[in-house]
C-alpha cells in the first residue's frame, strides 16, 4: 500500500494599514492593479486580473489580445470580512477545470485603520504527485509571499 503524505495549507499573512472596507476592496475589486503580469498561463500577454464580485463569479485573466484565461471561481463572497476562491491551475500552471485547491483570504479589523489579511490555499493534495513542487511553488517569494507584498504596497498608496 502506497501512502501520499498530505501537504501542508500554504498560510501567509500581512498587515495594511487601511481600514476593513478598503483592504477588501482593493483586494478584489483592485485585483487586477496589484496582480503581476509575469504571473500568467494565458497565451497572451496578461493586461488584467479579475475577480467577478459575487459568489459564482469567474476569476480569470485578460490577454493584450482580448482572450480571457479562467483560473477558477468565486466559491464564498462575504465583503468585507472573507472571499474563497476556486483555484484550477495546476502544478504545470495550467488552468484544469477537473482540479479543485481553495484560497481563502479573510480580513480582520485591527482598530479603524488597520486590516490583517489572511490567506490560506489549502487542498493541494488534489494535485497528486505534483503536490509538493506546487506548495513550494506557492510558498516562495515569488508565490503568496511577493503577491501579498504588492497587494499591501497598493492597498497603502496614497489616493491620486
Amino acid at each position: 500500500m502506497t501512502t501520499m503524505i498530505k501537504p501542508a495549507p500554504v498560510r501567509k499573512s500581512v498587515t495594511v494599514e487601511v481600514p476593513l472596507d478598503k483592504a477588501f476592496d482593493v483586494f478584489t475589486t483592485g485585483f487586477g492593479r496589484w496582480w503581476p503580469a509575469s504571473h500568467s498561463i494565458g497565451k497572451s500577454a496578461l493586461t488584467t486580473a479579475v475577480i467577478e464580485p459575487k459568489a459564482g463569479g469567474r476569476w480569470y485573466e485578460i490577454g493584450e489580445d482580448g482572450s480571457q484565461c479562467d483560473w477558477g471561481e468565486v466559491l464564498a463572497w462575504d465583503p468585507p470580512s472573507r472571499l474563497t476562491l476556486a483555484w484550477r491551475i495546476g502544478a504545470d500552471w495550467r488552468y484544469d477545470p477537473a482540479l479543485l485547491t481553495e484560497v481563502e483570504i479573510r480580513f480582520v479589523a485591527l482598530g479603524e485603520n488597520a486590516t490583517r489579511v489572511e490567506l490560506e490555499h489549502r487542498l493541494l493534495e488534489n494535485m497528486g504527485e505534483t503536490a509538493e513542487a506546487a506548495r513550494q511553488a506557492l510558498e516562495s517569494e515569488g508565490g503568496w509571499s511577493g503577491l501579498l507584498d504588492r497587494y499591501a504596497a497598493e492597498a497603502q498608496r496614497p489616493a491620486a
